[in-house]
């Protein structure tokens, strides 16, 4: 399992994903879920993924090869992000075929993808890509994208990023986001990485990788925790004279 957020806002970009895979129990690992590509310099393109560690090898593999080969259409060829979402869709899906062709039928090849980024003028934006080769984007309303194991950090997503939330402020969000999932689910786990881009500058420069021990990571969840608990204890207490006998008893 992994989790990984994608969050596009007035001013640029926020990408955030765990590393940690696992396989059961005995084969736990760390393999890094932000892939980011050498495209023309009019662009800037990074996958985020989560699923069949196979699969995502394999597209990503797939996607430098076409750009290496120069094939009609690739990630430096396309003029949308939408065109982009779509050519990835088709390689995942031809990917996923090969094993179920193969008659591994115990065997789950999906795998989700977000491609994130910018083409040239036009806007930057990012693209939730489903197994099956579809794809939605955000919206002012969400703007944001996430997958993996998405539940545990939603609530905190969904509270406090807006359209025009500030990039820095988006990635603290993303990072409680984060924290909440690691707490509540040991196969998500550090390194976390977070990559904040700048609307219209084409450049990847502003890139941070946490490790589970990192001292900003450890001081914003600590102080979270903190918070969270004094929020509670001042929360006001339901009373014993509003309640009544439960409907149905003698």
């Amino acid at each position: 399992m992994t989790y990984c957020i994608a969050v596009s806002l007035k001013d640029g970009l926020v990408l955030t994903s765990d590393s940690r895979t696992n396989a059961g129990i005995d084969n736990v690992s760390i393999y890094g879920k932000m892939h980011p590509f050498c495209t023309a310099s009019d662009r800037k393109i990074v996958l985020l993924s989560a699923g069949n560690l196979a699969t995502t090898q394999a597209v990503i593999d797939q996607l430098k090869r076409d750009m290496k080969e120069e094939t009609e259409v690739n990630l430096d060829t396309v003029n949308y992000l939408s065109e982009a979402a779509a050519y990835l869709g088709r390689i995942s899906v031809e990917k996923q075929r090969r094993h179920v062709d193969a008659g591994q039928s115990s065997f789950n090849p999906s795998a989700t993808f977000i491609l994130a980024g910018q083409i040239g003028q036009e806007p930057h934006g990012a693209y939730l890509i489903y197994p099956e080769g579809n794809c939605i984007t955000t919206s002012r309303q969400t703007p944001y994208l996430q997958i993996g194991e998405n539940k545990y950090g939603k609530p905190v997503l969904d509270r406090f990023l807006k359209i025009d939330t500030a990039l820095h402020e988006a990635g603290r969000c993303c990072l409680i986001s984060m924290d909440s999932t690691m707490r509540s689910n040991a196969s998500v786990g550090a390194p976390v990485e977070l990559l904040i881009y700048h609307r219209d500058t084409l450049t990847l420069d502003e890139y941070y990788c946490f490790q589970e021990d990192n001292e900003y990571l450890s001081k914003i969840r600590k102080m979270w925790h903190e918070k969270l608990k004094e929020a509670f204890a001042t929360l006001p207490q339901f009373s014993k004279e509003d309640s009544r006998p439960l409907p149905g008893c003698i």
